[in-house]
Parts: structure tokens; C-alpha cells; sequence
């Protein structure tokens, strides 16, 4: 299975590249974490939250793989412990099919794109800054896939 990490917004900091890598290298190849960057819309005068978040979706959807489990992450979207996260990834996994995991820019997602999502995942209640959502969602991607294996990484 691979974990088609699409996020909006490119040219990140070298510790944001150094911590997503280093937890995606240590997934194994059942369960790859691909992170697809997309540019941004152009923010002008002129424009607006709702155009820019619909052009964004747009890019979006290109880059979801055809018949992909829609994922997005959203302030609203469920959170899980650990454990439950794990049970999630044990899902996916046992499903063989790919996930798409989005990330929206900095004026969060289209509507249109929330309604089709099979799943909206919630990170915490704190407004966190999208560079380091790369590198969390990475680190809790390897830690519910060493949950699975009974790896010491993670500790109750």
C-alpha cells in the first residue's frame, strides 16, 4: 500500500525535509509514505479565500492516484489516540488499496474536497503550522505501523 501524502505548498525548511525523511525511511515497502508537494495558488489583489481553496482542490484531485481512499486532514476531522490511529493504518492496510492523505494551504481546503473525503482526520485542537504537520503526520504514520508490528518504538 502507498500513502500518497499530497499537501499544497512547496520549498520548505531543511529540518522539515531532514524530520518527514527520516520517518518515511522507516517504513517498510507494504506501507510507503509518498509526499507529492503542490504549488499554491497565486495570491493577488484581486482574488479570493474561495478562489484560491478551489483552485487548490483542483491540483489536488489531479494528484490523487485513480482509486485512492480520499483522507484530508481538517481541524474538525476525528481524533484518535495512537492505538486507534494504528487500527486505522491496519485498515488501510488490510484493504490493499492506496490512500490519498491531504493536506491543504494556508486557507485550508474547498468544501467540495472535505464532502468527498472517505475519511477526516483531526490532528489536535491547536492551530499548527503546516511544516510541522509534514513532519507529524509522518512520525504517527511510523508510529502506528510500529504499533502493528510490536515494535519498542512505541511506549503505553
Amino acid at each position: 500500500m502507498n500513502i500518497h501524502f499530497i499537501v499544497v505548498g512547496q520549498k520548505m525548511p531543511g529540518w522539515v525535509q531532514t524530520g518527514y525523511a527520516e520517518y518515511a525511511k522507516r517504513l517498510p515497502k507494504a506501507c510507503t509514505l509518498k509526499l507529492v508537494e503542490l504549488p499554491m495558488a497565486t495570491r493577488g489583489k484581486s482574488g479570493s479565500v474561495a478562489q484560491y481553496k478551489s483552485e487548490e482542490a483542483k491540483r489536488i484531485l489531479a494528484a490523487v492516484p485513480k482509486g485512492a481512499k480520499l483522507v484530508v486532514l481538517d481541524e474538525k476531522g476525528q481524533e484518535l489516540t495512537t492505538v486507534q490511529f494504528s487500527q486505522k493504518l491496519d485498515d488501510w492496510l488490510g484493504s490493499g488499496q492506496d490512500v490519498a492523505l491531504i493536506v491543504g494551504g494556508p486557507d485550508g481546503l474547498d468544501a467540495s474536497l472535505i464532502q468527498q473525503a472517505e475519511w477526516k482526520w483531526g490532528l489536535s485542537k491547536l492551530t499548527l503550522p503546516h511544516p510541522l504537520v509534514r513532519v507529524m503526520v509522518a512520525e504517527q504514520i511510523y508510529r502506528a505501523w510500529s504499533v502493528l508490528q510490536n515494535h519498542p518504538y512505541h511506549r503505553d
